[in-house]
């Protein structure tokens, strides 16, 4: 039996509670033709489910790569990225912070959190498409990932 094409592929988790910024992020992808399988978690509490495979996530994919806004509703990305990179069976999938916030405190934190990347989001849609672009051509074309674990 063949397996689809996409199984190969790393997944990638967004946690986004901005609809906008969700469609923006799909528009991009499609323009630059990712075709990785992209999921997404509304709030940090819908992350952690999911990455933690918890009730309706039971038989959610392991993402390779997680795009994280830190302004979340009921759990903030950075108790997210404090749970992640604290969980042993978690830590190792990488985090590309995506945020609007420019702050040097927000920055500094983030980064003690062990994310991977930070960016600032910029609210244009072709400037937002140019850091989508830059985000695939960097993490699916230069970086060797870390093996997915199940």
């Amino acid at each position: 039996m063949l397996s689809d094409a996409t199984d190969d592929l790393i997944h990638i988790l967004l946690v986004e509670d901005s609809p906008t910024d969700v469609m923006m992020t799909r528009e991009a992808l499609d323009y630059y033709k990712v075709a990785n399988p992209l999921h997404v978690a509304e709030d940090g509490v819908v992350a952690m489910e999911f990455l933690r495979r918890e009730g309706k996530h039971g038989a959610a994919p392991r993402p390779g790569l997680i795009i994280l806004d830190l302004n979340l509703p009921r759990k903030s990305g950075r108790e997210v990225l404090q749970e992640l990179k604290a969980d042993p069976d978690l830590m190792h999938i990488p985090v590309v912070v995506l945020t609007t916030s420019k702050s040097e405190e927000d920055v500094a934190r983030t980064y003690g959190l062990h994310a991977n990347c930070y960016i600032a989001k910029p609210v244009d849609f072709a400037k937002f498409g140019d850091v989508v672009r830059t985000i695939k051509d960097f993490w699916f074309g230069v970086v060797t990932l870390p093996p997915v674990r199940s």
